[in-house]
């Protein structure tokens, strides 16, 4: 046996079922000399929890066993394991399972018994060929992704860099809106997408040109028409990234207003995402409390002052009313410590 053949049939994991121990250790003496490591299991309701608990590449299942047949244990595993390739074994090509079943459940084939196992080793070679495919094809894919999220991360860190002002400003948005997420009570999975997409909200002024990014005071309506591009850009940006998919509607709808009187789309209400409404609060604490160089920040007490007048025209009140008990059960050093030690006493 070549050592490449060895090599490649060793990271396969092979799992043979069968209620009669004897063939199970016939199969498993077979591949362990072609080189593969098979484990063995004779009681098929316990192959379904190894494989739940495990981490096999192929199943050689015996249909007819007790107390359940080979397609049962197959319908029950499909259930959580999509990606594991089953090959059955039957006494008989009589005693097969219909081809419907065999394609319903998506088993790879099924092998009839006899004293060699030539054409089992076969499928099993298709098997694997399958396997290193798919495993090859998931690795460009990963690489793809990582090279991704690289420059959207570069991309970021441009946009902050180009404003020393607001450098550290998304990560505080972000980890504003995490905290505003959690006093609200949101599932984790949500407060996470609104992480990120806290992390990426500003993005999209990557397109913004210094002259206006950077002007030493207010804007022009002609300068704002620009900067208000932005957050279509950020979700033109981040699309194109299939698991930033639920992320979009966060980063283009940040800068909607409550009243329906905000940008890109004059959403209004709950028509904006929740994590949309929740970023904007974020973003407008951060962005009234700190300094610029064409004004001070606007102080702790005036900011919260600005984000009350706000409810139900520019903000959601349900998470100013979030951002109210944070300071309240955190009490307002612990916030400011957490939340806006950058830049603690500007305007005071």
């Amino acid at each position: 046996m070549r050592r490449s053949k060895l090599t490649m049939q060793n990271q396969i994991s092979i799992l043979t079922v069968d209620d009669d121990p004897i063939i199970t250790s016939t199969i498993k003496a077979y591949f362990n000399r072609s080189g593969y490591e098979v484990d063995i299991e004779n009681d098929p309701v316990a192959a379904i929890e190894r494989v739940r608990n495990g981490a096999y590449d192929i199943m050689l299942l015996d249909f007819l066993m007790s107390p359940i047949c080979g397609d049962q244990v197959v319908e029950e595993i499909r259930k959580f394991n999509k990606d594991i390739y089953i090959v059955l074994l039957t006494g008989h090509k009589s005693m097969a399972p219909p081809v419907r079943t065999i394609r319903q459940l998506d088993i790879q084939g099924y092998y009839e018994k006899d004293e060699r196992f030539d054409q089992l080793e076969l499928l099993v070679e298709s098997c694997v060929k399958s396997i290193r495919q798919m495993r090859t094809i998931r690795e460009y894919q990963m690489d793809l992704s990582k090279a991704y999220m690289q420059t959207i991360e570069t991309l970021r860190y441009v946009v902050e860099t180009r404003d020393k002002e607001t450098k550290g400003h998304s990560e505080r948005v972000s980890g504003l809106s995490v905290g505003l997420a959690k006093e609200m009570g949101l599932p984790e999975a949500q407060v996470e997408m609104i992480r990120v997409a806290g992390l990426f909200h500003d993005i999209g002024k990557i397109g913004v040109p210094d002259a206006i990014l950077l002007k030493n005071g207010p804007l022009n309506d002609e300068e704002f028409m620009e900067i208000k591009k932005h957050p279509a850009e950020g979700e033109k940006i981040l699309q194109t990234y299939s698991p930033f998919k639920e992320l979009l509607p966060i980063v283009r709808g940040h800068h909607e207003r409550f009243d329906g009187r905000g940008y890109p789309d004059r959403l209004a209400g709950e028509d904006i995402c929740l994590g949309a409404r929740v970023i904007a609060v974020a973003d407008s604490f951060d962005a009234m409390i700190s300094n610029r160089t064409y004004r001070r920040g606007l102080g702790f007490e005036r900011t919260i002052e600005e984000l009350n007048r706000g409810r139900n025209t520019q903000f959601d009140e349900s998470v100013v009313d979030a951002l109210l008990q944070m300071i309240e059960r955190l009490g307002r050093e612990q916030f400011e410590e957490q939340y806006c030690a950058h830049n603690r006493h500007a305007g005071e």
